[in-house]
């Protein structure tokens, strides 16, 4: 009962919202550039923090025959 009336209520919003008549002013652009730089600048952290284990995970080293004596 709750579910269908929050269901109809949600689909008459939708259907029933008039124009706004809204404008982005000048500071949200600052906001948007400094997420993407930021998203940007966390991402090459990371990387940068993790680099050995990326690097490992992708490169196959060979075993040296000293080593594989050691195992023997």
């Amino acid at each position: 009962m709750v579910f269908k009336l929050l269901l109809i209520t949600a689909f008459s919003n939708f259907f029933l919202i008039s124009s706004a008549y809204a404008y982005i002013d000048p500071g949200t652009i600052s906001i948007i550039f400094q997420a993407i730089v930021g998203a940007i600048v966390a991402g090459g952290v990371a990387l940068k923090m993790y680099w050995h284990k990326f690097k490992t995970f992708f490169s196959k080293k060979k075993k040296d025959n000293s080593d594989q004596e050691l195992d023997k």
